[in-house]
Order: structure tokens, then C-alpha cells, then sequence
């Protein structure tokens, strides 16, 4: 076995662990365990999702990036904020429910605040009607994060803002899936957002399910606030 095959099969296995976790306690406790190592483990994983998110807010942008402010939900060690910088944004607000990936995050230097929160389980802790963007990579996932917090995404969101949301779209999560696409349509007939880019990736990550190999796909959404 080679050594890249022999790592993939190690982050492979630290990720089917967080399928086991089931309570809120559980799955915090996981990604403080995981902390550390995140950003080497998903590098292995050909992870692409926090970079097609920020070009995708690039692409619509009109605005003067450097005075954007831009809430990273779900933040973890700071990745999507680390692209975005790249691209001319300047002021990250981060939330994440693990202290852990917060600590990451602080040592990055990237962003201005950083919050604790449970998410789906506690309001977000910032103002309504605050931010240029709004972002959230990676939790919108069968186990992670309630569909519901789409709602909040929007309230947080400054009129004529941008929100940005991926999911998976391989057979674990088509059912979340829907049930999202349902959600986010359901939004926009009540005219609260209107959708700018839907962008299906198929080479998203490299599959760790027992029922899947190579790649599997997901999914970009961008929404402007109205």
C-alpha cells in the first residue's frame, strides 16, 4: 500500500467515526479531536468545496471587497475565509460550535470575531441584517446542520447581500439534499432572496463511503437578499 493510499485510508477511517456520533456533545467532541488535523486530513480528501464557494462569491461580487464584512458559519479552521482573503476580502466574522476549530481559526489571524455556537440548536450570535456575505461550507449535511438554519443565513444578511451554501449530492445526502432545494425554493417564492448560481461539481471530494469511490459531487448555491 502506498503511503498517500495508506493516509487516505487513515482519514477515511477518522471520518466514518463522526457517523457514529449521534448527540450534539458527540459530534462537538469530535471535531475538537479533529481540530488538529483537519486541514491535512481534508487536503487529502482533494477537499475543493471552501475554494468553489469563495470564487463563486468572487464571481458576483460587485463591491468594494476590502469593506465587506462576511460571516463564516460554520468556520472551522478557517479555510473558506483563507480563499476569500486571497480574492480581496478583508473582514471575517467566524462561528463554529467546536471551541477547538475556533482556537484554529484565532491562530490564523483572519478574522476580527469569533463566536461559539451550537448551530440549529442556538441562534446565531450576531445582528440581523449585518453582513456583505454570508457563508456556510461543508455542515449542511445529513447529521450536521438542520435545513432551518437557511433561514437565519438570510436574516443575517444585509439587503442586496450575498449568501453562499454547499451541500453533498451523493447517495448519504440526497435525501437532505431535497429537502434543502425544497427549503431554498420555498424562500425565494416568498421573495425573500433571489437565487444568482447554482453550480453542480462533480469531483467535490474523494469518497470515504463503503458504497462509493472516486469522487462524489456537490453542490455551490449563491443567493442575493432582497
Amino acid at each position: 500500500m502506498s503511503a498517500d493510499s495508506n493516509t487516505f485510508e487513515s482519514v477515511k477511517a477518522v471520518i466514518l467515526s463522526a457517523h457514529k456520533s449521534t448527540t450534539s456533545e458527540e459530534k462537538v467532541s469530535f471535531y475538537n479531536r479533529w481540530a488538529e488535523n483537519y486541514d491535512q486530513d481534508v487536503a487529502v480528501l482533494d477537499y475543493r468545496a471552501p475554494s468553489l464557494a469563495a470564487d463563486c462569491i468572487s464571481s458576483h461580487f460587485s463591491n468594494v471587497r476590502e469593506a465587506a464584512v462576511v460571516l463564516d458559519v460554520a468556520c472551522g479552521t478557517g479555510l473558506v475565509a483563507k480563499h476569500m482573503k486571497k480574492l480581496g476580502f478583508e473582514h471575517f466574522v467566524g462561528v463554529d460550535g467546536s471551541e477547538a476549530m475556533l482556537g484554529r481559526a484565532r491562530e490564523s489571524g483572519l478574522y476580527q470575531d469569533l463566536k461559539q455556537c451550537l448551530l440549529g440548536e442556538e441562534p446565531l450570535p450576531v445582528q440581523w441584517g449585518s453582513f456583505d456575505v454570508v457563508v456556510i461550507v461543508g455542515a449542511l449535511s445529513a447529521g450536521q446542520v438542520p435545513i432551518g438554519i437557511a433561514r437565519h443565513l438570510c436574516n443575517a444578511t444585509k439587503s442586496g447581500g450575498s449568501i453562499c451554501m454547499t451541500t453533498r449530492s451523493n447517495q448519504d445526502n440526497l435525501e437532505y439534499k431535497a429537502a434543502l432545494d425544497s427549503e431554498l425554493r420555498k424562500m425565494e417564492e416568498e421573495e425573500l432572496w433571489t437565487c444568482l448560481e447554482v453550480t453542480e461539481v462533480k469531483d467535490w471530494e474523494r469518497a470515504v463511503s463503503e458504497k462509493e469511490d472516486g469522487y462524489i459531487s456537490g453542490v455551490v448555491y449563491l443567493y442575493k437578499k432582497l
